[in-house]
C-alpha cells in the first residue's frame, strides 16, 4: 500500500517509515498524520514484524511538527476540530508505536521539533546525524505540547530538563542532545543511514518477543511500585523462558554457539 504524504516499505520483517514532506520539513499535517496511524496499526498488527526505521525525507528535517500553515488555514472556528482529530490521530499512533514488540528505530535527519521532538522522544532507540537539532518550539507559537512529549521527556530527560525545553524553546545540538539522553548515538551526517541500519539489522536478528517484554516492562516500572513491578518481571521472564527464543538462547548459551532467533 501507498501513501501520499509518508513513504513506507516492508521487507524482511522491517518496516521503514519515511516522513515525506520536505517542502514542508516534514511538518505533518491531517492526512499526514492519519497515514502514520495507518501504518502504526499495520505494524503492530503484524506478527511477523521485528523492527521499525522512522526517518525523514531530505537532509534538513526529521519532522518540524505539525503543519502550522495547515493551523492558520482552519480559522478560529476550525482549528478546535482540526486540532481535536490531528492529536487523536497521533496519539493513538504514538501509543501504538510504543506498546507493539517491534523496536522503533529513530534515525534524525535534521531538525526535530515539535511533534517531530515527541516522535523523537516516543522512539525506542534513537540515532542522530551531528547536524540535527532538537526543539519544542510549542510555546514559541502560544501552545502546549502534544504528541506525548510531556510524558516520554520527563522520564527521558526528567522534569526539570523537560520544563525548560517546553518553556524556554531551547535548540539543542545533538551533542547536547546525547549528552542529556535524548538521543542513544551521534554520527556524521553521511553515515546516518548505514549506522540505522547496522542497528536495525542488530534488532531484526534478536528475540523480538523478548524485547516486547522489555518495552512494557520499562514503561510499566516508571509508574508502578517496585513489588508490582518486580511480580510482573517474574511473570514476563517465565513466560519469556517457555518462548521459542527462550529456548534457543539458553540451549545456544549452554551449547556455546550463537543464538538463531525467530522472534517467537
Amino acid at each position: 500500500m501507498s501513501y501520499a504524504h509518508l513513504g513506507f516499505e516492508l521487507s524482511d520483517a522491517i518496516a521503514r517509515i519515511t516522513i515525506n514532506r520536505p517542502a514542508q520539513l516534514n511538518a505533518l499535517d491531517l492526512p499526514a498524520m492519519e497515514e502514520l496511524l495507518d501504518i502504526a496499526n499495520r505494524c503492530s498488527t503484524d506478527p511477523g514484524l521485528r523492527a521499525v526505521l522512522l526517518t525523514g525525507a531530505g537532509d534538513r528535517a526529521f519532522c518540524a511538527g505539525g503543519d502550522v500553515a495547515a493551523f492558520a488555514a482552519a480559522g478560529e472556528t476550525g482549528l478546535p476540530l482540526l486540532l481535536q482529530r490531528m492529536t487523536g490521530a497521533l496519539h493513538l499512533a504514538v501509543s501504538r508505536f510504543a506498546w507493539m514488540r517491534a523496536p522503533v528505530i529513530a534515525a534524525v535527519n535534521g531538525v526535530a521539533a515539535g511533534a517531530g521532538l515527541s516522535l523523537v522522544a516516543a522512539a525506542d532507540l534513537v540515532v542522530a546525524a551531528d547536524s540535527a537539532r532538537f526543539t519544542s518550539a510549542y510555546t514559541r507559537i502560544g501552545l502546549t505540547p502534544d504528541g506525548s512529549s510531556t510524558w516520554f521527556l520527563s522520564r527521558i530527560i526528567g522534569p526539570r530538563r523537560a520544563m525548560e525545553l517546553h518553556l524556554t524553546d531551547r535548540v539543542l545540538t545533538a551533542e547536547e542532545a546525547l549528552a542529556w539522553g535524548l538521543v542513544n548515538r551521534v554520527v556524521p551526517a553521511a553515515g546516518l543511514a548505514a549506522e540505522a541500519e547496522r542497528l536495525v539489522a542488530q534488532l531484526t536478528a534478536g528475540p523480538t518477543r523478548a524485547f516486547g517484554g522489555v518495552k512494557k516492562l520499562i514503561q510499566t516500572g516508571l509508574t508502578d511500585t517496585l513489588e508490582s513491578q518486580m511480580e510482573r518481571e517474574s511473570r514476563f521472564i517465565v513466560d519469556m523462558a517457555g518462548s521459542d527464543d527462550g529456548r534457543e538462547g539458553i540451549g545456544a548459551f549452554a551449547a556455546k554457539r550463537r543464538p538463531r532467533f525467530t522472534g517467537t
